[in-house]
């Protein structure tokens, strides 16, 4: 799959790309680093894009995300783009067990993240780092104060949710 004559198309809708190239990456992993690279030097919507396809594909393979694929992602969860941002998280979220032992740099950004002004935003870093929070590393030294504080002042229920969720099951 040629990358750049893919998102050029104009026949398949933005939402129907991420599909196809998720798709594309289930079935063949060996191609995560020429999407990592396309993504790097792409515009913040494809990169997005790009991201969210990784996303999908981590879901269901989270092996596909081999090391130059997550020290992407962990440089993308400080980018400028909420889009870039939430679908970075999502996929640390993915992986973490994986990189467990080389998280502290996505759980300073993610912690950055919680006080996004995007809903999505904080919802995602809400989401990643609760996962990290289960995987009961040195990491949660950090987390858990913040994740407390942000119990307590928190407007959306849901983004609580997910805090107070990882609690019970850590049983804090």
């Amino acid at each position: 799959m040629i990358l750049k004559e893919f998102f050029a198309d104009k026949q398949l809708k933005p939402s129907a790309k991420t599909k196809v190239l998720c798709q594309y990456v289930c079935e063949n992993p060996s191609i995560i680093d020429e999407l990592v690279s396309f993504a790097e030097n792409s515009k913040h919507a494809i990169k997005a894009s790009c991201i969210e396809a990784i996303e999908f594909a981590t879901q269901t393979q989270p092996e596909i995300a081999n090391q130059n694929c997550f020290h992407f992602i962990e440089r993308s969860l400080a980018e400028k783009e909420p889009r870039v941002k939430w679908e970075s998280a999502k996929v640390i979220a993915n992986i973490a067990h994986i990189y467990s032992s080389e998280l502290s740099e996505c759980v300073l950004q993610l912690i950055k993240n919680t006080a996004h002004e995007g809903t999505v935003v904080r919802w995602s870093a809400a989401k990643a780092l609760a996962k990290i929070m289960l995987l009961n590393t040195a990491n949660n030294i950090e987390i858990i104060p913040v994740a407390k504080d942000i119990c307590e002042s928190e407007e959306k229920n849901s983004i609580k949710k997910i805090y107070m969720a990882a609690f019970k099951k850590l049983k804090i």
